[in-house]
């Protein structure tokens, strides 16, 4: 079944037109240039990045090969991996950035299997019989002699406007003698009070994929479509970008870097809230 699925989506791939690529009357295909431009493919953006194939994509190069991470090739590369139309990178920021990673003294490369990266799919559910947005965070991970794709995060709206825990003068509490009482008042706290939450440690944060997947298991969360991928790098050292997918006319498409910033301590912790959504 697998092989048939494998074969399936083969067939389905080799019948779309690419951008950039017309047929001749003998089924040639014609390639103006921008299918060659696009980068096709996240598998193709870490080749290009850390060039590990040729311009044209059509030969790839290993360990031991003259243009194996050659450093012009690298910097003509990278050049071409950042969304020029709607980002705002400015100039002198990808010039910084593309000396760093190709520096001669200590030059930096993306990997695969690296660690510190991950993808950020939008996503839409039916929660209670109403479609609704979620966001899910899937990072790699070893599985066997390979790897897998495993949802890390979760963002849904709904969870997180359920545990809305109370601060200062508002945030009820259990009366430090409760034990006393063999904690009996602890029946009336979470009675009388909707955020059960507030008798909760300092630093509590709800397991939000846990109750996403008890909500999956209970069918009261069902799947529907994935709307777009994008995803976090921190694997340069003291830098992040963002990787996302752009489909429109001309060369400037595929996948590209559409946002980049160089961190300063603590600057990770500062995005990672960020996409997470996290206070």
């Amino acid at each position: 079944m697998r092989i048939v699925f494998v074969t399936l989506i083969t067939i389905i791939l080799s019948n779309i037109s690419a951008p950039g690529q017309t047929f001749n009357s003998s089924g040639r295909i014609i390639d103006d240039g921008r299918f060659a431009a696009a980068t096709k493919q996240v598998n193709q953006f870490f080749r290009r990045f850390n060039a590990e194939e040729s311009k044209e994509g059509d030969v790839r190069y290993y360990p031991g090969d003259d243009k194996y991470h050659d450093l012009a090739l690298r910097k003509s590369f990278i050049n071409i991996l950042f969304d020029n139309e709607t980002s705002g990178i400015s100039n002198d920021l990808k010039r910084e950035f593309i000396g760093h990673v190709t520096s001669e003294v200590y030059p930096q490369y993306i990997n695969f299997h690296g660690g510190d990266w991950f993808a950020e799919l939008n996503t839409v559910f039916t929660y209670n019989g109403k479609r609704q947005d979620v966001v899910l965070f899937l990072k790699l991970q070893p599985q066997g002699l390979g790897y897998e794709w495993v949802i890390d995060n979760v963002n849904f709206p709904p969870f997180t406007a359920v545990f809305d825990k109370p601060k200062g003068d508002e945030k009820k509490f259990l009366h430090p003698l409760s034990h006393e009482l063999g904690f009996m008042n602890l029946r009336k706290a979470i009675v009388d009070n909707p955020k059960p939450e507030s008798y909760t440690p300092d630093g509590f944060q709800p397991d939000y994929l846990t109750l996403f997947l008890f909500e999956i298991k209970n069918k009261r969360l069902k799947f529907e479509t994935v709307k777009d991928t994008k995803f976090h790098f921190f694997q340069i050292d003291k830098w992040y970008f963002e990787l996302g997918q752009f489909n429109r006319p001309g060369f400037n498409t595929g996948w590209l870097i559409a946002n980049l910033m160089k961190l300063e301590e603590g600057d990770k912790e500062i995005i990672l809230n960020y996409i997470y959504d996290r206070d």
